[in-house]
């Protein structure tokens, strides 16, 4: 802002009046462009066939205007302001109606009420707080919520039911009456994310901020894909409670489910086993850097409230390191080979080198007791990750105690995948004994044993659900599918969030996650963005995450045939959710393209 000082006395100078002139031309152009913070210039219609938000003067004229681009968004498109966009989405009525949301009686069917569904509830009122500030008046609008669900079956995997009905009819400029209905707690909980995005602030003035609420819409919605995940890493990088809350807060806001957590690498062992006190005092970087045993069970009840199913992986037998090598002080001998091995390029993938050794009984008593510890932490352990790719032959082929156990029987690829074979075999053994049963399906990433020509040998397809990680233009899935295997996705030239950060990796923008389709037959499950620990830590990785994350939960969620282009007025509107939140996404745009749909 320009400073004006006249000369002393009533008389200005012929430079004083040439300079006070450019002052006011000045003053008078940015408050014409919006410059000026004391009030809004610009208003936003619904344009290009009800689809777009597009700025326009303040003097516009219209009368179908809004005061802000979230209004608008609102009242504007198929799919409204949602993401992901529904299954089905009906808008009867694109007008907005003001409501005071501490007016909201909620109406629960008492039969199935419960501490989680009152928490589930409690969410959601905590959802629109963040979106409202002290509103004062439409005290009047009476709103009344529905919220009624048929089984109180609380387990969340790849068969639950998650679709909902959610209807808002608004009946007089006083009563608007909402209604849902899903089969269970978690098809409720969509509906209620659902209902948090169809409302959005209203500003009454300076002091005071309501909700508008979009007059009457009729969703029937489900999602195409059963497994909608993203993967974190916290062995490269530790991540703190509170980081991980935060990205199952953004996987709730995406309708995602599923929260695969890679706890244990090489690198560090920081999950806490109570029966294995070693692994974290050999394994995590410090005492402050464990997760303990109570605070993963509070956080796998934290998803549950909202949506989200943690899986653990354990990955075995390579990426196995740090926290094992208590083995010859405890008297079970080497559990660990290869262990820092230098130089690591022949030993392992990636430094710090470990494999779990094959040749020694030992190791799967211990793997008996963790699986034990891990199955006390989960409600139900129908589904766990075991992890099982990148064994480097080397490691074992240079180890002579495995070479020894092998004796007789050559040094060939074929034993050394037949070693592998076993271990797993064995693993899965000792697994089924600590849960009790023979159900679980076990997950595990591709790998050489998961080669065509390999993988029956290997794997029982109804025992087995295999993550592939293969670029786009690989038909490894195809065949996997023809083979009769269940599986997850991770499109690694698209879905691998870490890349572009290192190596000769390429940053995927949410456009490439979003365009990223997968395969759609009854036995892909799913898919799961990957962010892999190596390059991100608390400072970081919500950023490097979000909001790409969410693009991918879309086309798990509806699958569109819908280009970026198409959806991105409601992708941004998303990232301002999830901000609104308290959620740290990146931005993905200038400012200017937010405010100026379609334009960049």
């Amino acid at each position: 802002m320009f400073s004006y000082k006249p000369h002393k006395g009533f008389l200005m100078t012929v430079p004083d009046v040439i300079f006070l002139f450019f002052f006011i031309i000045s003053y008078s152009s940015a408050v014409h462009y919006g410059l000026n913070p004391s009030r809004s210039e610009f208003k936003w219609i619904c344009s290009n066939g009800k689809t777009r938000c597009t700025r326009v003067e303040a003097d516009y004229p219209s009368t179908e205007t809004f005061s802000s681009v979230e209004l608008c968004r609102l009242a504007c498109g198929d799919a409204s302001a949602l993401w992901p966009q529904p299954y089905h989405i009906s808008i009867k009525n694109r007008g907005l109606i003001v409501i005071n949301p501490e007016a909201i009686a909620i109406r629960t069917n008492p039969t199935f009420e419960n501490v989680m569904s009152r928490d589930v509830i409690e969410v959601f009122k905590d959802n629109l707080r963040k979106e409202y500030n002290n509103c004062l008046s439409h005290m009047e609008t009476k709103l009344i919520l529905n919220i009624n669900w048929s089984s109180n079956i609380s387990i969340l995997d790849w068969n639950t039911d998650e679709s909902y009905h959610l209807e808002v009819k608004t009946q007089s400029e006083t009563a608007v009456q909402i209604n849902i209905n899903g089969k269970n707690i978690f098809g409720v909980r969509h509906a209620l994310e659902t209902l948090s995005q169809l409302m959005t602030s209203y500003p009454e003035n300076d002091n005071s901020t309501c909700l508008a609420l979009l007059r009457s819409v009729l969703i029937d919605d489900k999602p195409i894909y059963s497994h909608r995940g993203l993967l974190l890493d916290s062995s490269r990088n530790y991540l703190s409670i509170a980081t991980i809350k935060k990205h199952i807060e953004a996987m709730a806001a995406s309708k995602m489910n599923f929260l695969h957590w890679h706890i244990t690498d090489s690198h560090s062992f920081p999950m806490e086993t109570p029966s294995i006190p070693n692994m974290t005092v050999y394994g995590a970087y410090s005492r402050s850097k464990t997760y303990k045993y109570r605070d993963i069970k509070n956080l796998i009840y934290y998803g549950l409230v909202r949506g989200v199913r943690i899986i653990l992986e354990l990955d075995a037998p390579s990426h196995a390191g740090y926290g094992w090598q208590w083995g010859p002080e405890a008297g079970l001998g080497n559990l660990t080979v290869c262990l820092n091995q230098q130089p690591w390029r022949q030993a392992c993938i990636q430094p710090p080198c470990g494999q779990l050794n094959p040749a020694n009984q030992n190791v799967y008593d211990v793997l008996e007791k963790i699986y034990r510890d891990m199955v006390g932490l989960m409600p139900w352990s129908r589904i766990f990750h075991m992890g099982g790719d990148e064994v480097f032959i080397p490691c074992w082929n240079n180890t002579e105690e495995i070479v020894k156990y092998i004796s007789g029987r050559g040094r060939s690829t074929q034993v050394f995948y037949d070693l592998w074979g076993e271990f797993q075999e064995e693993a899965l053994k000792r697994y089924d004994k600590a849960v009790g049963n023979k159900n679980s399906k076990i997950i595990i990433w591709t790998s050489q044993l998961t080669d065509p020509f390999y993988i029956s040998r290997y794997f029982n397809k109804d025992r087995y659900v295999i993550q592939t990680w293969v670029p786009d233009t690989d038909n490894l899935p195809e065949i996997l599918l023809q083979k009769g295997f269940n599986l997850i996705i991770s499109t690694k030239n698209a879905w691998y969030l870490d890349h572009g950060f290192w190596g000769t990796t390429k940053y995927y923008d949410w456009r490439t996650v979003y365009e990223n389709q997968i395969l759609l037959d009854p036995g892909v499950l799913g898919g799961e963005v990957c962010m892999w620990g190596e390059y991100v830590d608390d400072n970081g990785v919500i950023g490097r995450t979000w909001p790409r994350a969410a693009a991918a939960a879309e086309r798990l969620w509806s699958n569109p045939m819908s280009s970026s282009k198409e959806v991105e007025g409601r992708f941004y509107r998303h990232r301002e959710r999830l901000i609104t939140r308290g959620i740290a996404a990146d931005a993905v745009i200038p400012r200017w393209c937010y405010y100026n749909e379609g334009q960049c």
